[in-house]
């Protein structure tokens, strides 16, 4: 007796059966990371660590500093250096500690980033009650 293979389908509610599969992304596809976002549960104020993801993305053109715009903030940017550690890691350095302080970083923050290009990257910051905080001005004298 010949072994035949049967692809199992799953059975929707309602009428009918069937799958709903979707199509496997081409391989060719280059890996975009445009937005990501890391929690804060550490001191807010020193080096942060971004996705290794995102550092990977940035594999061979690793910036030595980014700028940093707060999102509604105007065209304001922020200079904060850089450090890549050899094992893959990207951290947020000299620089961050400002900007945290002047849009409030704190202890249970969720920070958004979207990479803009050119080593810019726009900034969200979400309070711990997934709020989002907005500013009025990036002047560090209010």
């Amino acid at each position: 007796m010949a072994s035949t293979s049967r692809t199992r389908t799953g059975r929707g509610r309602g009428r009918g059966s069937g799958s709903l599969s979707l199509p496997p992304l081409p391989s060719t596809l280059p890996l975009i990371i445009e937005e990501f976002f890391i929690v804060v549960y550490e001191d807010p104020l020193v080096k942060k660590q971004l996705p290794k993801k995102f550092a990977d993305y940035l594999d061979g053109q690793e910036p030595a500093k980014v700028y940093l715009r707060a999102a509604d903030c105007g065209p304001r940017l922020r200079t904060v250096e850089v450090l890549f550690d050899g094992q893959g890691r990207m951290y947020l350095d000299k620089g961050w500690e400002k900007f945290a302080i002047a849009h409030g970083v704190d202890f249970g923050c969720y920070v958004h980033f979207k990479y803009e290009g050119d080593d810019v990257l726009t900034v969200k910051v979400f309070d711990e009650t997934m709020c989002r905080r907005y500013y009025y001005s990036d002047d560090e004298s209010n």
